[in-house]
């Protein structure tokens, strides 16, 4: 599953991760800690979209 920001456009894609960012590839979207932003533009989680 994907998930994009809403304001930048960035994908969070499950199958990969964030590696850079300390999130091991396999990791829900719903299982990313409460106060994960996007790392491009600083967005929680209430602004990703499902792709």
């Amino acid at each position: 599953m994907k998930y994009v920001c809403n304001v930048c456009g960035w994908e969070y894609d499950e199958d990969h991760g964030d590696p850079d960012n300390g999130i091991e590839p396999g990791t829900k979207f719903e299982d990313l800690p409460d106060d994960f932003v996007c790392p491009l533009c600083g967005v929680g989680k209430d602004d990703f979209s499902k792709e």
